[in-house]
């Protein structure tokens, strides 16, 4: 399978979980499929499989690694360094926007207030998550709950 279509695929797998997370926000099938943590199981294990073909398979650049900028930049010289690169961004920012409509309905928000959030969390990741930690900073719904470990 070639990673163009590969890359597609990754993205479209995630469109579900995100129109869960908008228009059905308490639904059954939004907690059996998103909060669920299968979505991060099993991309992750789609991410696990290409940062292992990346780094030990060559199919990384030459000098793929973690300890250095250019080892890192080396990792994304390839398309299929550049799928896990993707594939990690999505699944941290879908974990992070799932957090943040499980935390919103727990501290009674409105979910027409979360949507934005959510909308940025999907196309800047932390950005979004910046977004809903001040909107919950600005609407008195976030403080003194911190240490409660939510």
């Amino acid at each position: 399978m070639m990673v163009e279509t590969l890359f597609s695929l990754l993205n479209l797998s995630v469109m579900p979980a995100w129109a869960l997370l908008i228009f059905a926000p308490r639904w059954s099938m939004t907690r059996t499929l998103v909060h669920s943590m299968l979505y991060p199981i099993v991309l992750g294990l789609a991410y696990a499989c290409g940062i292992i073909a990346s780094l030990f398979f060559g199919m990384g650049g030459e000098g793929a690694g973690f300890t250095s900028i250019a080892e890192v930049r080396a990792i994304f010289i390839s398309d299929v360094g550049v799928l896990v690169g993707w594939a990690h961004f999505l699944v941290f920012d879908l974990f992070v926007g799932a957090w943040e409509a499980r935390d919103a309905q727990r501290r009674g928000f409105s979910h027409w207030l979360l949507i934005p959030c959510l909308f940025f969390t999907f196309m800047f990741g932390p950005l979004g998550l910046v977004l809903y930690l001040g909107l919950r900073w600005a609407t008195k719904k976030g403080r003194g709950r911190l240490e409660e470990g939510s």
